[in-house]
């Protein structure tokens, strides 16, 4: 697996501007049969069902406006969170996968 100097290192690599934006461009066409993987996973993980529509509706019918505010932001970074951790365990599942492909397409 990989050490925390090489996760960090990369993280530095990828907060340039430039590289990422080379990466986007990479990756562009595949955008949505990666979207449908990581929707696919998320919805087989659980992440959407019935305890999330219970947030939904919760946030939702909060009555104080600020309330509902708070409820929203924490269930939309709750949301980002678990979909960049979900992203990027079905990223190193494709890549190994890929890795593995004998045709080598």
């Amino acid at each position: 697996m990989f050490k925390v100097e090489q996760v960090d290192a990369a993280g530095r690599a990828l907060s340039d501007p430039d590289r990422f934006q080379g990466a986007e461009r990479r990756f562009a066409e595949l955008i949505p049969q990666l979207q449908r993987i990581l929707a696919q996973a998320m919805q087989e993980g659980g992440w959407f069902g019935e305890a999330h529509e219970s947030q939904v509706h919760a946030a939702a019918a909060a009555e104080a406006e600020e309330d509902r505010a708070t409820r929203i932001r924490t269930l939309l970074a709750e949301e980002t969170r678990m979909g960049m951790l979900v992203g990027v365990a079905v990223g190193f599942e494709l890549a190994r996968e890929l890795e593995n492909d004998p045709k080598g397409d």
